[in-house]
């Protein structure tokens, strides 16, 4: 193994100007410069202890275009304190906190957010008031998952959910959900299976349900916890033809299933998106009935916005929309 020579073994070698407080980069440059080593080197000496590290990386770390960021660089970084000679710890000390890569996403409490997939002055906001702008804002949505069913009058009767969300500070302790169904919907009643059943408010003139389910304990940071529910509808006159999920946050997971009653089958189904209310579709896929008499999304991606179904009936009469923020 090669060795190179070392001018101070013990420590820095006297010098009289000594390495003056400052960034990372002109730190580490200095002292390539006091140990007499190319980068070339350096990199050697790295690799002789098995840390991987390129000379372009080695090189922007010295201009200061970059800084050691990941697990590997920062054990790199440890590594070149005993190669060029400096007390432990001296380039760590000097490296940036951590700056995300590629496009930083809002806050999912964001009122930007809620206004760019909803829309001003939603229904949603205009039912909240000044509680819309901190709309769970304690929670971030993982997945959902919901089964809506359609009875044989081609009204929506009922809707399943399944949410897992992740606390996004200390204290989270519920959800609240407003869901629009079909129009003239003359009462909607609620079973919490997972979570504990808080207040519930029907709004018959607008068709929509405004409900908190609690978890039962507040949550800390980054903790999990899976909320299950269904509420149960006493349908108008009516009939539907869609049901859709507004969502301010990309999730990883959502698959939407609809249950037909085998009396009331459509003639044709089509998934769709669009990225806010107002927006036209950027897709608009059919999807087929299966033997089961249903037909479901589950997009492989799922951004922020609005995902939905929609069928026509035979000899199609205009419907309510099914609705969930």
């Amino acid at each position: 193994m090669h060795q190179d020579p070392d001018p101070s073994p013990s420590g820095f070698a006297p010098d009289p100007s000594p390495l003056s407080p400052s960034g990372f980069a002109e730190v580490f440059q200095q002292a390539i410069k006091r140990r007499g080593l190319s980068l070339e080197r350096v990199r050697s000496r790295l690799a002789e202890q098995g840390i991987t590290i390129s000379l372009t990386t080695l090189s922007y770390w010295q201009r200061g275009r970059s800084e050691p960021e990941r697990a590997d660089s920062l054990r790199a970084v440890d590594a070149l304190e005993t190669i060029l000679d400096l007390p432990p710890g001296t380039l760590r000390a000097l490296i940036g906190p951590y700056r995300p890569r590629g496009r930083v996403a809002p806050p999912a409490h964001d009122l930007s957010s809620s206004h760019r997939v909803f829309g001003e002055n939603s229904l949603a906001e205009q039912i909240l008031g000044p509680d819309f702008a901190r709309l769970n804002e304690a929670i971030t949505t993982l997945s959902i998952r919901e089964t809506v069913t359609i009875d044989e009058h081609r009204r929506l009767c009922s809707i399943a959910i399944q949410q897992v969300l992740r606390a996004a500070r200390d204290g989270a302790d519920r959800l609240t959900a407003v869901h629009t169904v079909d129009s003239g919907a003359r009462a909607v009643s609620t079973t919490v299976r997972c979570g504990i059943p808080g207040p519930v408010r029907f709004l018959p003139e607008v068709s929509t349900v405004v409900l908190d389910i609690q978890f039962g304990r507040k949550l800390a940071k980054n903790e999990t916890v899976v909320i299950d529910y269904t509420l149960s509808v006493d349908p108008g006159d009516g009939t539907d033809d869609h049901y859709e999920r507004r969502t301010r946050v990309r999730l990883r997971d959502y698959l939407l299933h609809v249950y037909f009653h085998p009396a009331a089958l459509p003639v044709v189904s089509h998934r769709y998106y669009r990225e806010h209310s107002g927006a036209e579709m950027s897709y608009n896929h059919r999807v087929a009935l299966d033997a089961s008499h249903t037909v479901h999304s589950a997009p492989g991606r799922c951004p922020a916005g609005i995902h939905g179904i929609s069928w026509e009936w035979p000899e199609q009469e205009s419907g309510g929309p099914g609705r969930d923020w």
